[in-house]
């Protein structure tokens, strides 16, 4: 976070209080509301976005950035690959709930091992951003650890991936899972420069391995060891200072270790302590 740029605001993604969020929608957000968050970051918006945005304007809250497929036909999840919505659909229900910039969230491991397979969904991407502007919405990408696991003469398949894609093309990076991938993390950071708008702020002991790699068995979250922000292995001060033009500072954990308001909370407290947000 360089000091010529303005403070990150604070954000929390919704998927970290899957089960609180469906079971109570409102009530939920207001509990996020009585922390003083102001935004969140939605997912699984596409089939419900009338009842979210009823839902975050009841308790004043924003969802400027939202997770959605974009990249993928097939959905995977317990009970099947199912199809992903239409881009249109998407960018659709974006636009109703008021995200501005639609993120995809995970795209598989096996094709990111390919420098073909890196080069389809930087141009799938780059077709995504050209109807999301039709709708007068931006797009961007998350990581996982799956990213950094090619490379293809020094450069891994995440770095070549962001060289294949448009300027406008927005990165949101989780912290956590890029030291997973074996990256020093601020210097990742600054690489990024300003195409980084958002990070996903998460903490905790980085497993040992990378779990996405061939041959790794299926990931699961309930083996990870996340922990508070400020607590764990990741260098979350130093990535949040590294960053030119961080947007959105966003909360989450992919296994609270506690009650998740209270996990929310305590992370919320290292960003505001440490002068990270606004």
């Amino acid at each position: 976070m360089s000091t010529s740029s303005p403070r990150p605001e604070a954000s929390v993604q919704l998927y970290t209080l899957a089960s609180e969020f469906s079971a109570d929608m409102s009530g939920s957000l207001d509990k996020l509301a009585a922390l003083g968050l102001r935004n969140v970051e939605a997912f699984a918006f596409v089939d419900r976005p009338d009842a979210i945005r009823a839902a975050l304007d009841a308790s004043g809250l924003t969802s400027p950035t939202g997770h959605a497929p974009l990249l993928s036909d097939e959905l995977w999840t317990p009970d099947g690959s199912i199809p992903t919505p239409a881009p249109e659909v998407v960018f659709e229900a974006a636009a109703t709930i008021g995200i501005q910039t639609v993120i995809d969230p995970f795209v598989a491991p096996e094709r990111w091992l390919t420098e073909e397979g890196v080069a389809d969904i930087a141009e799938r991407l780059n077709r995504a951003a050209d109807m999301a502007a039709t709708f007068g919405l931006s797009v961007g990408y998350h990581n996982h650890a799956q990213e950094f696991l090619a490379d293809f003469d020094g450069q891994s398949a995440y770095e070549r991936f962001v060289a294949l894609t448009d300027d406008r093309v927005q990165l949101e990076l989780d912290l956590f899972w890029a030291l997973t991938g074996g990256q020093d993390v601020p210097a990742l950071v600054a690489a990024l420069g300003d195409r980084l708008t958002a990070v996903h702020v998460k903490d905790g002991v980085a497993p040992a391995s990378n779990p996405w790699s061939p041959g790794a068995g299926e990931m699961s979250s309930a083996t990870l060891d996340q922990r508070h922000a400020g607590t764990g292995e990741v260098p979350l001060a130093e990535a949040l200072r590294a960053g030119s033009g961080i947007r959105y500072a966003v909360i989450e954990y992919d296994r609270a270790p506690g009650d998740v308001f209270a996990d929310i909370a305590a992370s919320l407290a290292f960003l505001r302590e440490g002068g990270f947000v606004a």
